[in-house]
């Protein structure tokens, strides 16, 4: 597992570096929200991704590093949790069900991202991406309930899949220490230059607020 393990982080951090030359900053509102998945993350510390480094950039690298552990844990779970493996497979078939899926077959850099931008006060959205995902959720039929003997042993092997997760977790971070000079000359060649020229710019337009010619 473990040398397997390093060339799938070495291929997902190579992956992350084909696709940095095109990021660009933000030029829209951002979000008041803090995105849970890369808040305090160990894999982007691990990256040494700081939080001096655009969400957006940290983001595309910590979800292709999420899809290794949650891809072992899938093969942990079909092999030694019956149980849980039951209800995941149920699971799956009942989000297949629903007429509306916007969060399936996203690339990485916008898996696990907000659906919707923050409402602004005074303008309500007509709808939102959110909002009919859940509309389409609510009319598929719920799973068939478990009897308490049932649910104490999922809770069982849910906590055995976490312990694993956690595993393996270490173990990538570890081996996405051998990474980080070169995901920090990627981000020191296709990011930095643009949030210095970023901070120029509103520098600039701060320094003179008003056109000279008016």
């Amino acid at each position: 597992m473990e040398r397997s393990l390093e060339g799938q982080v070495a291929q997902a951090v190579d992956a992350w570096l084909r696709w940095l030359p095109r990021w660009e900053p933000a030029t829209h509102r951002g979000r008041v929200a803090v995105c849970r998945r890369c808040l305090g993350s160990p894999v982007l510390s691990a990256a040494g991704l700081g939080t001096d480094v655009p969400h957006g950039v940290a983001h595309g690298l910590s979800t292709r590093i999420k899809t290794i552990v949650d891809h072992a844990v899938a093969e942990y779970t079909s092999r030694n949790l019956p149980m849980l493996q039951g209800e995941l497979d149920q699971q799956t078939e009942r989000n297949r069900a629903r007429s509306y899926r916007p969060t399936e077959g996203l690339d990485p850099e916008f898996e696990g991202m907000p659906l919707d931008p923050e409402p602004q006060p005074g303008a309500p959205f007509l709808f939102t991406l959110g909002g009919m995902a859940d509309e389409a959720a609510a009319v598929v039929p719920p799973l068939p309930p478990l009897s308490d003997e049932a649910k104490a042993a999922l809770r069982q092997e849910v906590g055995l899949a976490d312990e694993y997760a956690n595993m393996i977790g270490r173990e990538v971070c570890t081996i996405l220490l051998g990474h980080r000079l070169r995901i920090q000359a990627g981000v020191s060649e296709f990011v930095e230059p643009q949030v210095t020229a970023l901070l120029d710019e509103l520098t600039r337009s701060l320094d003179s607020p008003f056109d000279a010619t008016e």
